[in-house]
């Protein structure tokens, strides 16, 4: 299965460049189609007084139809598609993974499998480091 690299963020929820210690990622969640009317893609609502996109928002609409999701329903529903060279192997990769943060190393990120050497990879926050990453000099300001 080859993935399909996004040319354009707008037809997407998410998308990140991460390193991952001696690895990288490029990760990107599409925005699906909407399931009441199929014509189509989800998106946050937008605020018909400025005309831009509610940030914050907690539901995700259809513009053609305006079906209303909740987003945490909705987000758990959508597939994230990473590109990854493996900080564990060395080796270049494809996965997918559900759209939802679970724990690794003690905080939150978005987690898949190496196909090479089978070790959990998680893309975290910015600035975001797990238990094992080095905390040689931690707390010595």
């Amino acid at each position: 299965m080859a993935l399909i690299v996004p040319e354009d963020t707008n037809d997407l929820f998410y998308f990140t460049r991460r390193s991952i210690g001696d690895g990288k990622a490029m990760a990107w969640v599409y925005k699906p189609t909407c399931p009441k009317c199929s014509k189509a893609k989800m998106g946050k609502p937008v605020d018909e007084k400025t005309g831009k996109v509610k940030i914050r928002a907690k539901e995700y609409v259809c513009p053609s139809c305006k079906y209303t999701a909740q987003k945490e329903e909705f987000e758990e529903t959508c597939t994230m598609e990473i590109l990854f060279t493996c900080p564990h192997c060395k080796k270049e990769g494809e996965a997918t993974t559900l759209y939802k943060l679970k724990s690794f190393d003690g905080i939150k990120a978005y987690v898949f499998e190496c196909p090479f050497c089978k070790k959990k990879i998680g893309i975290t926050k910015k600035m975001k480091s797990g238990k094992s990453a080095g905390d040689d000099d931690a707390g010595d300001d």
